[in-house]
């Protein structure tokens, strides 16, 4: 199952994507910064990536999309770093994060994939 949406992500779903960092920054695993989220997509550990349109330049997040897909990983985009760092604790904004464990978050997951997964067929 492939999972994937460009840079047309809904408002709804992004904002999912946002609380769902949220309760993972509160119980349960994320690994934040391009390099990071690269390793943990690469090793199996990634449940969800989310990456901020706004980033620049863009190359710096353009390897990912297709790592995702090749490794079966779902992902999103979100339209701000700034706001994406803030929910999940940071004071700095962050290009993209990678949610190794959703805590609590799983229903959420499952939704946040199943709607992205409905936008691409």
């Amino acid at each position: 199952m492939s999972v994937f949406v460009k840079f047309d992500t809904p408002k709804e779903i992004s904002d999912k994507a946002y609380s769902l960092a949220e309760i993972a920054r509160d119980g349960g695993k994320i690994k934040k910064g391009t390099n990071e989220v690269t390793k943990a997509v690469e090793r199996g550990d990634a449940a969800l990536v989310i990456m901020a349109v706004d980033v620049s330049p863009p190359e710096i997040l353009a390897h990912l999309p297709a790592l995702c897909e090749e490794r079966n990983v779902a992902y999103v985009y979100v339209p701000s770093k700034a706001e994406l760092g803030n929910s999940i604790g940071l004071e700095k904004p962050t290009a993209s994060i990678a949610i190794t464990d959703v805590g609590k978050g799983k229903p959420l997951l499952e939704e946040i994939a199943q709607a992205v997964k409905s936008l691409k067929s």
